[in-house]
């Protein structure tokens, strides 16, 4: 029985074999010429290849970043891939961010299984997959290290997922569903010359797609504020123990483990009196400084 078409998707991200630190700033530079697939994006990549080949839904990848990450696009094209969709979006968004731009760039292909690699090695959160999967409504299959199809010809998967103390867990997913694997679960093929030289040509087209940008969710602000804001010295400075005590009543001076402490009291109020009653906690504490 010949199995139902099903359309595959291939996450990719764009990263930086090479890294400089600028040493005023701190900031990091990425050389984009030396930039490639990571270890766990070939995997992906392969996997993507082999599941389009058996279900014969088509192929398409695609990823998120400005006009240099469509190298690893060409990567996908010259491989076998038969579309290439780049999500236009700004570098270095939060894990969040780039999810939502890829799951729209994944529904206007119509793609019913996405692959991705576990985690990149610039950053390593592996946090992508997730929330792509929550995005799409899709069932997930995460750190996989095995993919086989079902042989009966539906579209359905069975995945082993690695688990603590050498153990394996065997997973069975229905499309729509989203997997990432691990970077040792299967070797790239070598693409052919002819599919390289037509990929480096411009030949073969990519698909370019800006996405809705929302409003910011509160954990993004507060990793955009984490790199805006300036440094925040401590509210107040604490006076060093006496030098003239020994080592001991210097450690009880710091901790103030012998100084009288008011108990804990929950305070039950409206706003405004409860607001009050923390305040003036914080200037007996001399947290607050006026």
């Amino acid at each position: 029985m010949e199995p139902a078409p099903v359309m595959v998707a291939v996450a990719l991200k764009n990263i930086s074999q090479d890294t400089r630190i600028d040493a005023l700033t701190g900031e990091v530079e990425r050389d984009e010429p030396s930039s490639a697939l990571s270890r766990a994006d070939q995997a992906a990549l392969e996997w993507a290849l082999r599941l389009a080949g058996i279900w014969s839904g088509g192929l398409a990848a695609l990823t998120a970043g400005r006009r240099p990450s469509e190298r690893v696009l060409r990567t996908a094209l010259a491989a076998g891939a038969s579309r290439a969709l780049r999500v236009d979006l700004a570098p270095e968004r939060p894990s969040e961010a780039v999810a939502r731009a890829l799951a729209a760039g994944i529904e206007r292909l119509g793609a019913q299984v996405v692959i991705c690699g576990d985690m990149s090695p610039d950053r390593g959160s592996g946090s992508v997959p997730a929330y792509l999967a929550a995005h799409l409504s899709a069932a997930q299959g995460l750190g996989l290290l095995d993919i086989k199809p079902d042989s009966s010809g539906r579209a359905k998967l069975q995945a082993w997922r690695r688990l603590d103390g050498g153990r394996r867990e065997l997973l069975t997913l229905h499309p729509p569903c989203v997997l990432s694997v691990e970077g040792s679960s299967a070797v790239l093929r070598r693409s052919s010359l002819p599919a390289v030289l037509a990929t480096s040509s411009g030949a073969l087209p990519i698909e370019v797609m800006t996405p809705a940008e929302p409003t910011p969710g509160p954990a993004e602000l507060m990793a955009v504020g984490a790199k805006t804001m300036p440094f925040r010295p401590r509210t107040h400075l604490i006076a060093p123990p006496d030098p003239s005590l020994d080592p001991l009543q210097r450690v009880i001076a710091l901790t103030g483990a012998t100084s009288d402490h008011a108990p804990a009291k929950t305070v039950v109020a409206d706003p405004q009196v409860g607001a009050d009653s923390l305040l003036d906690a914080l200037r007996s504490w001399g947290e607050l400084q006026e």
